[in-house]
């Protein structure tokens, strides 16, 4: 390579090599080199995002929906620190992400600037690796060993620090990046003990996680289901479940605590595959915080970090079922549109009576969503995605991920008013790139899920102060205008019968259009 290419010519080009070809971007000036080297290197996808919590949960989704790693620009530890809250939900999703953060020059960082702060310790609780490359000699390599940090299963947040003396001074190599290692087999003990639960004649069921909720690893589960009997669940919030008329349906262990202690009183033991014994959202008083019944007991056959495919298929295996045909295949259905006032239940039937075949689905609804799965079982096949690590503001951002990374599927973002908020600046990144999503906005004024909050802890009558803090209607926020403000087309719902006209208007759309639904 010629002398003249600089640090960050050289980390961009290690990037496209090892399969990082979508950056998802907010820099400053510690990242103007890396900026211009974008300029110099053909093949890298940029995509400019006016908060770092769109830039990082975009890189999440684009994950969910690939498989594969983007990267991030991020501006220094302030700019870190604003995308941490959707590292932590990409984290919890086991979503592989490379981080590259700037940093001051190495020798301009004792004098203690107004943005010098610890990038490194910043990152920490959020990544799984961390590295602040030395020299611009060294970055190719450091670049490469991130993206295999982030490549490994499940995959990994890899944050590379990059000082900007660093990023301007002279490399002269390109790094590539070691093939990620196979996942995991599991033992045949873990097998035989699965086998040995779901035989014992008492209720059982596979509580499923992770990749292994994609159709492959289901046919196998509802084969295993079809043998033994079994139930299927997956945990309240799942990374991506491919569901839908034609798949093995599974159903959600619910949010709320009375609702998921009944389900597990009827699931009994569990055969964990992907999942971990299930907990609740929090803490409340007098009520556990284990949702298993007290009673039953559980096996690991299979981890996030292991080949869950392979695993049911010696499951199945040893139960020879492996030719049997699934149990709890959803057949076709679409709800009937309704008529009148909006309801949780008119919204779940307009979304079971409406979404196309291949929908992504990103749901962020909270409250206003718990019972969207009945209706929407029968619609064509599709992805459902939540919100794994609970922290609001995730749903816009891997909306935009989801269909950079698959531009020719329809991407339907479900969003209450509150959590939107977090994170608004997404609806121009969408307009920007002229993405093909429709978001409802379900406009109810309120942080909803903390009035029933309010009485889970055991807070009795709440005054008007308390009421006011989880009210966000003092002004009213007009989201048809601030949609169209950032360039997105936009109308609001306050019938039944408007939300399915609004939803044909946007399913038909080709670029953003968002939907305001009057709670």
């Amino acid at each position: 390579m010629s002398s003249e290419m600089n640090g960050a010519e050289s980390l961009v080009r290690t990037l496209i090599a090892g399969g990082v070809d979508v950056c998802f971007t907010n820099p400053g000036t510690s990242e103007m080199h890396f900026v211009a080297a974008l300029d110099k290197v053909p093949g890298m996808r940029c995509v400019l995002g006016l908060f770092e919590g769109v830039v990082t949960g975009a890189a999440d989704g684009y994950y969910r929906m690939l498989g594969k790693p983007a990267s991030t620009l991020l501006h220094l530890a302030p700019g870190l620190a604003n995308g941490l809250a959707n590292l932590h939900n990409a984290k919890k999703a086991d979503s592989g992400i490379v981080n590259i953060v700037g940093e001051h020059a190495t020798y301009h960082i004792k004098y203690d600037a107004p943005l010098t702060a610890d990038i490194e310790g910043t990152a920490a609780p959020m990544s799984h690796w961390v590295k602040t490359s030395p020299t611009s000699q060294t970055i190719a390599a450091d670049g490469a060993l991130a993206i295999a940090a982030a490549r490994q299963t499940p995959g990994q947040i890899a944050t590379l620090i990059l000082p900007a003396d660093t990023a301007w001074g002279p490399a002269d190599a390109v790094a590539e990046t070691a093939p990620a290692a196979a996942p995991a087999r599991v033992s045949d003990a873990a097998v035989k003990a699965a086998a040995a639960l779901l035989r014992s004649g008492q209720p059982a069921t596979l509580l499923m996680g992770g990749a292994a909720l994609r159709q492959p690893c289901l046919e196998l589960a509802g084969r295993i289901a079809a043998k033994t009997g079994c139930g299927i669940l997956t945990e309240g919030a799942n990374t991506r479940l491919e569901r839908g008329a034609g798949r093995v349906q599974v159903n959600r262990i619910p949010y709320v605590v009375e609702q998921a202690l009944a389900v597990m009183k009827k699931a009994g033991n569990l055969v964990l595959v992907g999942a971990r014994e299930p907990v609740a959202f929090f803490a409340y008083p007098d009520k556990p915080s284990l949702l298993m019944d007290p009673g039953a007991s559980s096996t690991k056959l299979a981890g996030v970090e292991d080949d869950m495919a392979a695993a049911l298929a010696a499951l199945a295996g040893e139960l020879d079922c492996l030719d049997m045909a699934p149990a709890g295949v959803a057949t076709p259905h679409r709800p009937v549109l309704p008529n009148g006032e909006i309801t949780p239940a008119a919204i779940a039937a307009t979304l079971g009576a409406m979404l196309p075949e291949g929908a992504i689905v990103v749901d962020e609804s909270v409250t206003t969503g718990r019972e969207f799965f009945p209706a929407t079982a029968g619609a064509p096949p599709h992805d459902w995605i939540n919100n794994r690590g609970g922290s609001i503001g995730y749903g816009m951002p891997v909306a935009i991920g989801a269909a950079i990374a698959c531009p020719d599927r329809k991407v339907v973002a479900l969003v209450g008013d509150g959590s939107a908020m977090y994170t608004v600046q997404s609806l121009w990144t969408m307009a920007r790139e002229n993405l093909d999503i429709t978001v409802l906005i379900f406009a109810n004024g309120t942080y909803n899920i903390l009035r029933g909050e309010l009485t889970n802890v055991g807070v009795q009558n709440p005054g008007p102060r308390a009421v006011d803090m989880l009210s966000i209607d003092r002004p009213n926020l007009n989201w048809v205008a601030m949609a169209k403000g950032m360039g997105v087309e936009a109308s609001r719902a306050n019938n039944a019968e408007e939300l399915a006209k609004a939803m044909d208007a946007g399913l038909h759309s080709e670029g953003p259009y968002l939907i305001e639904v009057a709670l």
